[in-house]
């Protein structure tokens, strides 16, 4: 779905939610968050026939981006005396908020899908948080979160809705850019993973002015920002089953779709064929372990070089926490 050329311009945003605020943010959380590669693979540019550029988040603390918006956000809660933090996730964003919360020593619950992966459930209770699980959807987890800000007097760190997450996110997107210029080349276009819309609005922040198209990639079991675009807002989507666990939300936030409605140049729908295709050849081609959520976003990377419009693609590896069963699934089918 074409929607634009990248311009973010959204009114009543606070200064923040700004390329100046990636910048900032970059500096704040610089020596707290690993400064991952930025992967070339020639046999997978040859695959593409385009110059692809993968930052590995997926070699982040925490096993995913995510981390960057959780400690900014962390940050401003200790300086205001919090009791504790409460967050709901599909697994990343409260593996990064359990991280970030003992990291400060302070109490953490995450809620979760009753069907979140695994391996994700783990590393969030290794931390010392509690986990809870309550349906499959987004409404679901929020009422619980409601309940446990009401009962608990807990600070929530929402994944899409806090501002400082949003910001954070896009420092992923910035390191890409400069890591990049360091080494003397100059995107044409990022693609990132699309689920609530944190990285994808993080990311129209981090390219604002800088003359590189943002893309979005998201599963086409649940397009929930492509429905937003044609809807004209926010919308609640018919989700179906995705391997891609950490692209679930059935809803786009509100706030990254006010930064990405005219910033964002196209969104990418990906099914399920090609999401495991873009692992499997990141897996073979880049040596990359990577989950779902980040090979969508490299399968809409391959797909925007086969259009011909970019040479240069950035890709936000986004995480790498996939569940074992699955890649020996994946290996073995390609194999047979």
């Amino acid at each position: 779905m074409s929607i634009g050329p990248n311009a973010v311009a959204v009114a009543d945003q606070p200064p923040l939610l700004s390329y100046e605020g990636v910048r900032e943010a970059r500096h704040r959380i610089a020596g707290r968050v690993v400064q991952t590669p930025v992967v070339r693979s020639e046999e997978l540019e040859r695959v593409a026939g385009v110059r692809l550029w993968l930052k590995a988040e997926n070699l982040q603390r925490g096993g995913s981006f995510k981390i960057r918006g959780a400690l900014l956000a962390m940050d401003r809660l200790t300086g205001s005396g919090s009791l504790g933090v409460v967050a709901q996730s599909t697994g990343n964003h409260g593996i990064a908020v359990a991280l970030a919360a003992a990291q400060y020593r302070l109490p953490a619950v995450l809620v979760l899908p009753t069907d979140a992966a695994p391996t994700k459930v783990r590393r969030i209770r290794e931390t010392g948080a509690e986990v809870l699980q309550a349906g499959t959807t987004l409404a679901e987890r929020i009422a619980v979160v409601e309940e446990l800000r009401y009962t608990r007097g807990y600070d929530e760190i929402d994944p899409y809705q806090n501002p400082d997450v949003v910001v954070g996110q896009g420092t992923a997107t910035a390191d890409l850019l400069h890591q990049v210029e360091a080494a003397d080349g100059r995107l044409d276009a990022v693609v990132v993973p699309v689920g609530g819309g944190s990285a994808v609005a993080g990311a129209c922040l981090a390219t604002a002015g800088q003359g590189v198209d943002v893309y979005g990639a998201e599963p086409s079991a649940v397009p929930a920002l492509t429905a937003a675009l044609r809807a004209g807002g926010p919308v609640t989507v018919d989700a179906k089953p995705t391997m891609a666990d950490g692209l679930r939300p059935d809803r786009i936030g509100q706030l990254p779709y006010d930064l990405v409605h005219d910033a964002v140049a196209e969104v990418f729908t990906i099914d399920e064929s090609a999401i495991a295709e873009a692992m499997h050849q990141v897996l073979v081609h880049a040596r990359l372990l990577v989950e779902p959520a980040a090979a969508t976003a490299l399968a809409g990377a391959l797909r925007l070089a086969a259009d011909g419009r970019a040479r240069d693609i950035g890709v936000l590896i986004s995480g790498g926490n996939v569940e074992t069963s699955l890649v020996a699934s994946l290996l073995n089918h390609q194999v047979s």
